[in-house]
């Protein structure tokens, strides 16, 4: 079953789609793309919520918007995590896991890397004994050395590729790397619109092996509840 792991497809929550209009063809796009699952993923910055309860019910909100108009049925609630400064003592955190697993999603942020970073998400998953999933780990290699990316690529994760990245030389050489070294690896489109940032599963569909993305695909329901 085709996996979305990462998108912001849901309207008007964060700075993905702009309507339930957009969402829905956002949704559309992704059924002729292959697409059967998804799990919808708004960005969660614990420094701009109330609360994880009140992030919560907008997210319920976008996702009722649409649900009934949705083409593709099989559809889960998550979200993408910034790690932040005490991210780990957030109440309910645990929450924003992927829908009946116990895989959570998580950002790290567009600098360079600290020891913290790394406590905090260690913290998360020991507490409430979840799987960490790293939001387009290929992203980092330009902010991070390779003994700290290193330190980040410890096998007892997941690690999310954007779609995008095997549209890269660069990208997907590390990627490739990453197969080659059997590290577990998801796939989702982080589709924020229907432009610059639409969704693109037909790339990875001509760029990568069946066989890697039916181990993306297992991924969800090996992390079951």
């Amino acid at each position: 079953m085709l996996t979305e792991y990462h998108c912001h497809v849901l309207p008007s929550i964060d700075d993905g789609s702009d309507s339930v209009e957009t969402s829905l063809a956002m949704l559309e796009v992704m059924k002729q793309q292959g697409v059967e699952r998804v799990v919808f993923t708004p960005h969660f910055y614990a420094h701009r919520e109330e609360s994880v309860e009140s992030f919560i019910e907008k997210r319920a909100a976008a996702f009722d918007a649409i649900k009934d108009k949705s083409p593709i049925r099989d559809m889960r609630l998550g979200a993408e995590v910034a790690v932040e400064h005490g991210i780990s003592e957030v109440r309910n955190i645990e929450k924003l896991a992927m829908q009946g697993t116990k895989l959570i999603l998580m950002e790290l942020p567009y600098r360079g890397y600290k020891e913290w970073m790394s406590e905090e998400i260690y913290n998360i998953s020991a507490e409430f004994g979840l799987k960490i999933v790293y939001a387009h780990i290929h992203r980092y290699t330009e902010y991070y050395t390779k003994s700290q990316l290193a330190g980040v690529l410890d096998r007892n994760s997941v690690y999310q590729i954007n779609n995008e990245a095997f549209g890269s030389f660069s990208s997907k050489r590390f990627v490739k790397g990453l197969m080659k070294e059997g590290y577990p690896l998801i796939f989702g489109s982080d589709a924020h619109n229907l432009t610059s940032r639409r969704p693109n599963w037909d790339l990875l569909m001509k760029k990568c092996s069946r066989e890697e993305i039916e181990k993306s695909d297992s991924t969800m329901d090996s992390y079951f509840v």
